[in-house]
């Protein structure tokens, strides 16, 4: 009977090729999204400062292979680091993330309801919008709707009221989340 490198349960063998692979491709992209990120999010996070140094070097380089090999390098100066040193950047970029994308669904919400306001059933939104806000500016809001139909119909007009009516439903849905 021949035996296996894997038959003796006592040696320890460390992670597999794959494994290692997966991980540092992880790295890698855990590099790439701290290059993309904006200065202000990014000096925000505790990160060591030779990998803070590197990523200023990564975003300074314009050619894309010269940046992708920059990238490589982070990425090599990254895993040099214990294995828990990025928790906590991993956990903060997660949430960032996440808040985003809440962010961007509370945004389509406010453009949904906007058309549904100019589209042709908005007398029927406008009252139940008007239903849910009864503190609502009920002329001003009424207003806002004509013209922005108006601007709509109206070619090379600017959305002045258009815009207007994004704000003030952006105002009511931040007053109802608080």
């Amino acid at each position: 009977m021949t035996r296996n490198y894997t038959d003796d349960p006592d040696h320890d063998y460390g992670p597999t090729r794959s494994q290692q692979r997966r991980d540092a491709l992880a790295v890698l992209e855990l590099a790439g999204q701290l290059v993309e990120l904006a200065p202000t999010n990014l000096a925000r996070l505790e990160l060591p400062d030779d990998v803070r140094d590197e990523i200023a070097n990564v975003r300074r380089i314009t050619s894309h292979g010269a940046r992708k090999r920059q990238l490589a390098y982070l990425a090599k100066l990254m895993r040099n680091h214990e294995g828990d040193a990025f928790a906590a950047v991993r956990a903060a970029l997660g949430e960032n993330r996440d808040r985003q994308r809440q962010e961007a669904a509370a945004l389509h919400r406010l453009e949904a309801l906007r058309a549904q306001l100019l589209g042709t059933e908005g007398d029927a939104a406008l009252t139940a919008l008007i239903a849910d806000h009864p503190a609502l500016d009920r002329q001003h809001l009424r207003a806002l709707v004509r013209q922005s139909r108006v601007e709509q119909a109206t070619p090379n007009k600017p959305p002045r009221a258009t815009r207007e009516l994004f704000q003030v439903l952006k105002t009511l849905d931040t007053d109802t989340a608080d």
